[in-house]
């Protein structure tokens, strides 16, 4: 599948903004199922302080905003071509080890709630696929997908105790959960070709986890699937705020507003 992604993100403030650092994870690299064919990222109102390649292996730029602007724009689109692949994307690349992916964070911390969650597979909390597939979708069962009941610091226990969430969600009690059953598992923040119109409201975000003998393997708890052709993966960490498409600091005076434009077509 072929597709052309725009991708806009839009800052406005009350007043000029003094100072502003942020780091962009918005560009895709080349991944088993994933061809990059060409890719651009610009912004206005900030400049380019540096670019690099994280612990996790994804494109980091870190801009710096220019004094006392009032607007600032994050513009990213190209054209990718996928694969399906069936979620495998295989063997483990970057500099974090895999034992790194076991570590809990405060998104993805295994409480009681999440113990509970692994107690009841039994026998099958052995870390195979056909386990993770059974944890997808005893999650999805619990967590109904509704967006507005969450927010960005809910963690998998939160959620867990709420009963609805919205993919990040879903995600991060995956990866607890995989942990706690000693599986690496990491976050994924990218995009997802949805059916209808090309306009979207928002990128997707999935779970991976390391599969003896297969590699790393998608799981989309919102979506009952592994990821197929219909996914782009941008960016991976070990929670949602590592693999932040934008993440950042913002001394601004007033209040800010946002404003995201998502354009995905298949070509």
């Amino acid at each position: 599948m072929r597709l052309k992604i725009a991708h806009v993100t839009h800052y406005q403030y009350d007043a000029p903004t003094p100072y502003g650092l942020q780091q962009l994870r918005l560009t895709p690299s080349p991944r088993p199922g994933l061809n990059v064919l060409n890719w651009t990222l610009s912004v206005d109102g900030a400049r380019t302080e540096a670019e690099f390649r994280d612990h996790h292996d994804n494109v980091v730029r870190l801009t710096g905003m220019e004094s006392d602007r009032v607007e600032l724009t994050v513009r990213c689109e190209g054209e990718v071509e996928t694969f399906d692949r069936a979620g495998v994307i295989g063997t483990h690349v970057g500099r974090a080890p895999l034992w790194f992916y076991l570590r809990q964070t405060e998104h993805t911390c295994a409480g009681e709630r999440v113990a509970r969650l692994v107690g009841e597979l039994g026998g099958a909390a052995d870390g195979s696929l056909a386990s993770l597939h059974r944890l997808s979708a005893m999650i999805l069962e619990r967590v109904r997908y509704q967006p507005g009941e969450t927010h960005w610091a809910t963690n998998a226990e939160a959620a867990l105790a709420g009963a609805t969430g919205v993919c990040q969600d879903h995600a991060h009690i995956f990866i607890a959960a995989a942990r706690r059953m000693n599986v690496p598992a990491r976050y994924v923040s990218g995009y997802l070709a949805m059916e209808g119109p090309d306009d979207q409201d928002a990128g997707h975000a999935w779970a991976e986890a390391h599969v003896e003998g297969l590699g790393w393997v998608g799981f989309d708890v919102s979506n009952a699937i592994s990821p197929d052709a219909r996914y782009v993966a941008v960016a991976t960490g070990l929670d949602a705020e590592e693999a932040a498409p934008i993440r950042g600091l913002m001394h601004a005076r007033g209040d800010e507003r946002m404003a995201v434009t998502l354009q995905i077509q298949e070509q």
